[in-house]
């Protein structure tokens, strides 16, 4: 009998490629499934997370389930021993059980993913890993004008990267993208059903752009119309960008 359990998950990926398991890589997935099969005497066992994170990319509440050969006694005690045996960018931050119907992707109703940048010329050192930098001044009203042509149900191929999957449906729903200032920080927020390969970081990368006055905010019009992605749309790196919450 197996025993389902779910998993909040935080991580700073800078020296990770990634959620996915990957062969010779060093990945979040392999770090957690060999750590917990440790755990379990070596039992073998399967992560499935709500998504998977491409390298570099952050996450501050990944949500993950995996069933186990036996039914955990002690879990505050379990998740500590856990926790001890991770590297310190890894910290599972709950472990409970569930039922055998839920599934970490299939059952989620939504994600929130956060892009930090850090709107200044030095970033401070401990910010260096988990902010974009960029020192010319971002025009936050031109970048929430923008965000709102982004909102809602569009064919969102424009904005994501080509996985090779020539049959993959990119029509996505995204309730809001909102950017917000807090002094020399730069937060864009985008909550959705679900959302592409790399389309986040594209979001953020075309919005930076509106910022700087390099595209003007109706363009986003003009971008879902033309259906196909081009050089007008580039993609923000991994750094900035967190995993926040998935919705169930």
């Amino acid at each position: 009998m197996a025993y389902r359990y779910k998993l909040k998950i935080a991580y700073d990926g800078t020296d990770y490629a990634g959620w996915q398991i990957q062969p010779h890589k060093k990945t979040i997935q392999g770090a957690l499934e060999h750590t917990l099969s440790d755990m379990l005497a070596g039992a073998p066992l399967r992560l499935e997370a709500s998504g998977r994170t491409d390298a570099g990319v952050h996450a501050r509440a990944q949500v993950a389930h995996v069933d186990f050969p036996e039914k955990i006694g002690d879990l505050r005690y379990f998740c500590r021993g856990v926790n001890a045996l991770l590297d310190e960018d890894i910290r599972v931050q709950s472990i409970q059980p569930v039922e055998a119907s839920f599934h970490a992707r299939f059952s989620a109703k939504g994600k929130e993913y956060r892009y930090f940048i850090y709107n200044g010329m030095v970033v401070p050192p401990p910010l260096r890993h988990i902010r974009l930098q960029e020192g010319r001044r971002l025009d936050v009203h031109r970048m929430n004008a923008a965000a709102v042509l982004l909102q809602g149900k569009h064919d969102f191929a424009p904005f994501a990267a080509n996985r090779g999957y020539g049959d993959e449906d990119t029509v996505r729903t995204v309730h809001q993208i909102k950017v917000v200032r807090r002094g020399a920080e730069v937060m864009i927020s985008a909550t959705g059903e679900g959302f592409l390969y790399k389309m986040v970081r594209s979001i953020a990368g075309f919005l930076m752009d509106v910022g700087m006055g390099r595209i003007e905010p109706e363009e986003a019009k003009a971008i879902f119309a033309k259906g196909e992605r081009t050089a007008r749309v580039q993609t923000a790196l991994a750094k900035g960008l967190f995993l926040w919450r998935v919705m169930y």
